[in-house]
């Protein structure tokens, strides 16, 4: 899930990919802990409370773990490198592990609606849960709540798409936590087929956020461009650096959580090649100092005649059709 900043907010702090590694590691064992405690505590008294919100609930908690696994797994190779394979680095990982996360979480919720649907169809044998389940609800309410809150300043502070993922993961089980205490609070004041009704809500809101989650990521591994701000943000930057008369066909995607850039810069045409080629490299290396930008790829056109990379050169005009590479 992808989350709206402003770009120059980038200019702040940066991290390296072993310190976002780190608080990737240190808040999705956080999230491990109190998972392993609430998915146990949930189903145990679900179950002896014959409360089916609150073993759904406790089922979600416990898928939670094997997201968490997914985290842990993406943040120790998103950190690698790059290598002659990968020459972009490893930035990707994050992305296929947010795909993955919401593809988990709507099997989960697809699951889960189906368990409701054919509770709702016996409702007569819906059975009156004891009140110790709603104290349950209402502790994992308050624990997940405060886990998204933790998980989420840290996801924001590094800058990390896939660790909002996750922690909006955990928001969405502080919602199902209530809307399940509202469902044993029905059950409980005389009408059972709250508590079934509680399990099917909590299953929809599971496989909405993970069609969404998937959604997303699947646009980004197909080289989704950043949001149109950040863009002009990056252009701006190009407009500054000294020696640049203009800019334009600034293309964006995403890697990662990372940005890879090109873009055409125009430079007086008087100047000598080497003059050129140092005016580009000082906006390339202005771009990775103000943005999250992986790499920056330049091309020069001559300022006078921005026009001249899409016609031909003299060479080329001089060829026949057969063998002009622009035609051929």
């Amino acid at each position: 899930m992808n989350y709206q900043e402003n770009p120059q907010d980038h200019e702040d702090t940066e991290f390296s990919q072993a310190e976002r590694a780190a608080a990737a590691s240190r808040s999705t064992w956080v999230s491990v802990v109190v998972n392993v405690v609430l998915s146990t505590l949930q189903i145990m008294v679900g179950v002896l409370t014959k409360s089916q919100a609150l073993v759904a609930d406790g089922i979600h908690s416990l898928s939670d773990l094997v997201s968490d696994a997914v985290v842990l797994l993406a943040g120790h190779h998103s950190q690698k490198e790059a290598d002659e394979n990968h020459p972009y680095g490893h930035h990707r990982f994050e992305t296929a592990a947010s795909l993955v996360l919401g593809l988990l979480l709507l099997g989960v919720g697809v699951g889960m609606l189906w368990s409701a649907a054919l509770k709702l169809e016996d409702h007569a044998s819906i059975p009156r849960v004891h009140a110790s389940a709603l104290w349950v609800a209402g502790a994992a309410l308050v624990c997940k709540e405060l886990l998204f809150r933790y998980m989420l300043k840290v996801a924001k502070r590094v800058r990390s798409s896939m660790l909002v993922a996750n922690a909006w993961h955990a928001r969405s089980d502080a919602a199902s936590s209530l809307v399940v205490g509202i469902g044993i609070l029905g059950n409980l004041a005389g009408y059972p087929l709250l508590d079934p009704i509680a399990a099917l809500i909590v299953g929809f809101m599971v496989a909405r956020m993970g069609w969404t989650f998937g959604w997303d990521a699947l646009h980004d591994l197909m080289d989704r461009a950043v949001d149109e701000k950040e863009v002009e943000a990056i252009r701006q930057t190009l407009r500054d650096t000294p020696g640049v008369s203009g800019v334009h066909d600034v293309r964006t995607r995403r890697m990662g959580d990372m940005i890879v850039v090109d873009a055409h810069i125009e430079v007086d045409a008087q100047l000598t090649v080497e003059a050129g080629h140092d005016i580009a490299v000082a906006a390339q290396q202005r771009v990775l100092q103000h943005h999250r930008v992986l790499t920056l790829m330049t091309h020069v056109d001559p300022w006078k005649r921005p026009d001249l990379d899409h016609a031909p050169s003299p060479v080329e005009a001089s060829l026949p059709a057969t063998l002009n590479p622009r035609q051929g």
